[in-house]
């Protein structure tokens, strides 16, 4: 990153600028300026809409009392996009908050009364269409698992074994959903372990947002994959928005969904979780 590159930001007098962790997508860095820190992601050879997404779901958690980072520039740079943020300082927290401040961002609802979102989810990996629609199955089987599916058996990373049993998991989604009375609430979209984070003062925040408006179990299907999140999360969320019965049968529905995502997007090394997670979803036993 060079100072001629860090010129065109809108802010001046820059005295540091440090590499940090920002996940596998984008380019991440803590940047100083005077008195004032911030983040800076970049995505080099994208336009400035390639964080068109994550600025929506950032402003809308803003807009609804969801602590996040907060949007301060966006734009293009010699052919590279950037997204500035504020710099949120890292600090230990309590699992419970945390569970509340899911809740409480699962407790927005649309104001269409429909699913969806005003933007598609883009990325280098998958786009998925969040038209707004008066059907969560719609959306979350039509839109989203049978997106991903094509992509796996395009890929050559599923076989004719796989999309047989995928095909009678679906008819399960489809009829669990069908009996199940969905809202749509504001979600994070990709909430792993990694994406939130607490702050100095303790309060936690949610960050990286792929946000639409969909089933809340989406959310916390997502969050049972890869760990992060404790007993007291939980807890903490059902005593703030009670689940309602079958959940834990239909998070199994969310779990696969992230596990395919995963085996699209970095191969056979996922491919035996999302088999496990459709012997789940067909009562078989593992």
């Amino acid at each position: 990153m060079d100072k001629q590159w860090l010129s065109q930001l809108p802010i001046s007098n820059i005295t540091n600028l440090v590499s940090v962790g920002g996940g596998d997508v984008n380019n991440a860095y803590r940047l100083e300026a005077g008195d004032d820190t911030y983040f800076l992601l970049t995505q080099p050879h994208q336009p400035a809409t390639f964080y068109a997404g994550e600025i929506a779901g950032l402003k809308d958690f803003e807009k609804d009392n969801i602590l996040a980072p907060r949007v301060l520039g966006n734009g293009q740079i010699d052919g590279d996009a950037y997204l500035l943020l504020n710099y949120l300082e890292q600090g230990q927290g309590s699992q419970a908050d945390l569970g509340e401040l899911v809740a409480k961002l699962h407790q927005v609802h649309s104001s269409n009364g429909q699913f969806g979102y005003d933007l598609d989810y883009i990325s280098n990996d998958e786009s998925f269409d969040n038209s707004w629609t008066n059907s969560w199955s719609n959306l979350f089987v039509n839109h989203r698992l049978d997106k991903l599916r094509q992509m796996l058996l395009d890929k050559h990373l599923w076989n004719q074994h796989d999309d047989d049993k995928y095909q009678r998991v679906r008819v399960v989604i489809l009829k669990a959903l069908a009996n199940h009375q969905s809202e749509p609430s504001l979600l994070h979209g990709d909430l792993w372990g990694g994406n939130y984070m607490f702050l100095a003062d303790g309060q936690p925040a949610l960050i990286d947002p792929a946000a639409f408006y969909g089933d809340r179990e989406f959310d916390l299907g997502i969050t049972t994959v890869f760990g992060g999140f404790d007993n007291d999360f939980y807890a903490a969320y059902n005593a703030a928005y009670p689940l309602d019965p079958g959940a834990n049968q239909r998070l199994n529905f969310y779990r696969l969904y992230y596990l395919m995502v995963h085996t699209n997007k970095f191969g056979t090394m996922y491919k035996s979780s999302a088999e496990v997670a459709m012997d789940r979803i067909l009562g078989n036993k593992v």
